[in-house]
């Protein structure tokens, strides 16, 4: 029986840090086991350009007090946006990716794209540079079921802009389906981020369908939802079955809890602070620990050209649970903490890093 893991230091492939006060509070928490991430732009306003993009990073760079860590950064990709711009701050490697968010799918996505012709140019551009563009796939059609949105965007939405753009490089940003996986898993030039949460809850957990959880678990919502358990199945086979179109993207996704106890709460699930621990647990119970450094440390960097983290991190299987905080203080009020809801007792060594 495993009970310690070694590993090259993780990537977080799908990260918001908010700004200000939210930001100072939420960094350490990433920083703490992660030696990179990509940090989302839909932030209010957007970071649309290379000098909101530059900006940003300069507000994140002094909260890191010292931290190795490397913020690798986005744009939000718009009706509006310059292709000369995108492929100026790709030159520059001032970004790593562009997001696309279709209007009105998620938190702070009203800036986003409705037209999708009118973003041919840059995704044309971005193909002809090698930029990767990273997609909130879903459609926001009220016609369509919530459930069901991944899956017919693929169908009406990536499907026909991959076959005009032919040479873009694509990943799906936290697939949530068992459609998700098998068309990430089989096509070229793409990849696909899974989450820390759609790996151990399925629809029943958010809305009271377990019997020992009766009641809406406003902590469990998130964008995009939760899906059926034949759904997370498939997710877990994707992700411990070490095929590298397959890496880790938290979408820890830092909300008050004020902002998620209320009448029309936030989407969003924070896990920053335990993701690491849940992982080893989830894979451990896949049969597949030894592919855990794969999905967290290796695919997301070769498909994003990066080489691997020097740096690791060892995990540590205790005979006790391991005790993670409830919510953590931040100076924009407090952020719960993702209560997986089961106990977990692999732990992170204290001496978080080390020298590879």
């Amino acid at each position: 029986m495993t009970r310690a893991l070694t590993m090259r230091r993780p990537d977080d492939w799908h990260l918001h840090l908010r700004d200000g006060a939210m930001l100072n509070g939420v960094l350490p928490e990433t920083t703490r086991h992660f030696a990179r991430a990509l940090i989302m732009p839909n932030l209010v306003p957007p970071v649309v350009t290379m000098a909101d993009a530059l900006a940003y990073r300069d507000r994140i760079n002094p909260a890191l007090e010292g931290a190795d860590f490397k913020a690798l950064m986005t744009l939000y990709l718009t009706e509006d946006t310059d292709p000369e711009d995108v492929a100026r701050a790709c030159r520059e490697n001032v970004i790593t990716a562009v997001k696309l968010y279709p209007a009105g799918a998620t938190t702070h996505s009203g800036s986003g794209v409705r037209d999708f012709d009118r973003i041919l140019g840059v995704l044309e551009q971005m193909a002809d540079i090698g930029c990767p563009l990273c997609v909130h796939g879903e459609v926001t059609d009220r016609q369509v079921d919530i459930f069901d949105r991944e899956k017919v965007f693929i169908e009406t939405v990536l499907d026909p802009l991959r076959r005009r753009v032919p040479g873009l490089r694509v990943v799906m940003e936290h697939i949530t389906t068992r459609e998700g996986v098998e068309y990430a898993g089989a096509q070229d030039n793409m990849g696909a981020t899974i989450t820390t949460h759609h790996l151990i809850l399925n629809r029943n957990d958010l809305l009271g369908g377990n019997t020992d959880m009766i009641g809406l678990r406003p902590h469990y919502y998130c964008l995009p939802v939760v899906k059926r358990e034949e759904h997370r199945r498939a997710l877990r086979a994707a992700a411990t079955g070490g095929n590298p179109r397959f890496f880790l993207g938290t979408d820890s996704a830092p909300h008050t809890d004020a902002g998620k106890l209320c009448a029309c709460g936030c989407a969003g699930i924070f896990s920053a602070t335990n993701t690491m621990n849940l992982l080893a647990h989830v894979f451990e119970e896949e049969g597949a620990p030894e592919k855990l450094e794969g999905f967290c440390s290796r695919h997301g960097a070769a498909f994003y050209g990066l080489p691997v983290n020097e740096a690791t991190i060892t995990l540590r299987k205790q005979d006790t649970p391991v005790r993670f905080p409830a919510r953590i203080e931040t100076g924009a009020g407090p952020v719960t903490v993702f209560d997986p809801g089961l106990d977990v007792f692999w732990a992170v060594e204290p001496a978080a890093c080390s020298a590879g």
